[in-house]
């Protein structure tokens, strides 16, 4: 199978007195969104900013700006918002970008399936909330972007489908590397890919140095890779190097080209996760229940 790269050039952690070359405006999003697109991904994991203070925020009408300049130029690209539990836990705030409709339509939007901790931050994601953007989601017609840290969560996306909130087939962003949850290792990757619900395609990402380690790991085991600045703002292990978001994607495009995988085009990711064809179709169309 062709190489997802799923791409995250933001996040909610890196500023820019960690690092000039974060993309916090929309203009800067935009432009790296634009490189990107020039070297080859597949989708775009989108972070809105707030444009006075650069912090993360929920507000739709941000999210709207970034994919309206987005797709005068990338008309078929992916485009997953961010739903992140790190900065807001209200229903209302979390799933205001759903709320986007007709050419500035999401065709995804991120569930994380549990709650859990990072280095110094919490991310709260309780069962009702993360059912109620599900079933919004659903109703909206976007793809849930299952975001997976380990095995625990992707239990939980097995009980969701079963409960008929979510429906195959699924795309997971597997993530290694997290203090407190699976480690970078090949035993951690083994389990969580084998408890994969049948019908999943997935990405693998890794937090700081272990980007590398599980991107590299993801393109031999014939996996997608999440990479960005979302998740490592170094481009060496010895952080010498702070990276640009140009050169983290252009390292994948040399790793793919090592191992003979092409860069999956967007219309074939469209195809596969039964989304609508871009060009002014976004999102998923839902059977009849």
């Amino acid at each position: 199978m062709n190489l997802i790269v799923n791409f995250t050039p933001t996040g909610m952690i890196p500023n820019k007195e960690m690092t000039r070359h974060v993309p916090v405006s929309i203009n800067e999003i935009v432009e790296d969104v634009h490189e990107a697109c020039e070297i080859g991904i597949t989708m775009v994991h989108l972070h809105a900013r707030d444009e006075k203070t650069g912090e993360p925020t929920y507000e739709g009408r941000i999210y709207r700006n970034i994919i309206e300049k987005i797709r005068k130029f990338a008309h078929d690209l992916v485009v997953c918002v961010s739903l992140s539990g790190r900065a807001f836990i209200e229903f209302e705030k979390r799933a205001e970008p759903l709320k986007l409709d007709g050419a500035l339509k999401p065709d995804m939007g991120s569930l994380t399936l549990s709650s859990l901790n990072f280095n110094n931050q919490e991310s709260i994601n309780s069962p009702g909330l993360i059912q109620s953007l599900a079933k919004e989601m659903k109703k909206n017609g976007i793809l849930p972007e299952l975001e997976a840290f380990d095995t625990g969560m992707i239990n939980y996306a097995k009980y969701l489908e079963k409960k008929g909130m979510i429906e195959p087939p699924h795309y997971f962003n597997l993530i290694f590397g997290n203090i407190a949850c699976a480690q970078s290792d090949l035993l951690h990757v083994g389990v969580m890919i084998n408890d994969l619900p049948l019908n999943s395609y997935w990405s693998m990402g890794g937090v700081g140095n272990a980007q590398t380690i599980i991107n590299s790991l993801s393109i031999i085991y014939g996996g997608g890779v999440r990479v960005g600045l979302e998740d490592n703002i170094w481009f060496d292990r010895e952080r010498t190097q702070l990276a640009r978001n140009a050169d983290l994607l252009r390292r994948i495009h040399m790793l793919a080209e090592v191992h003979e995988r092409k860069i999956m085009p967007s219309n074939e990711f469209r195809r596969l996760l039964k989304l609508q064809a871009g060009d002014g179709l976004y999102g998923r169309i839902y059977k009849e229940e």
